[in-house]
């Protein structure tokens, strides 16, 4: 299954890895620099899956998935907070924050496609489920 996935990310290199690994793996990523550029970004390009750094200038990681999750249109997009937020209870924000999911950065390279793409296959199984 092709995907298009948007990564809300400001570091260049995080950006590149997830960027080659996803494509190896057949799948689309869009970029957004910003919490604010996320959000419109998300608003235009209908993703199947939104990456979300956490720690983002303009607007952080936890505004953006409350306002991506404001929109009616976004409320089953599966929302995948990657972060290097590895505190007791960070998981639990994010999560509380509109999050689907949530992986630690750095990532597996060996098992990062995997876990994202577990993610695309449970919101096509609700859809067909519909």
């Amino acid at each position: 299954m092709k995907a298009k996935i948007l990564y809300i990310e400001d570091n260049e290199q995080n950006f590149y890895l997830v960027n080659f690994i996803l494509n190896a793996k057949g799948h689309d990523v869009i970029w957004a620099k910003d919490g604010k550029a996320g959000i419109e970004t998300a608003n235009r390009v209908r993703a199947d899956l939104i990456l979300l750094d956490i720690q983002l200038p303009v607007l952080d990681g936890y505004a953006v998935a409350q306002a991506l999750r404001s929109n009616p249109e976004l409320v089953t997009t599966p929302i995948v907070a990657l972060t290097s937020y590895a505190m007791t209870g960070d998981r639990e924000k994010a999560l509380q924050a509109g999050c689907s999911g949530y992986i630690e950065k750095p990532i597996r390279p060996d098992t990062f496609a995997a876990q994202i793409e577990s993610y695309l296959f449970a919101k096509s199984s609700e859809s067909s489920a519909i």
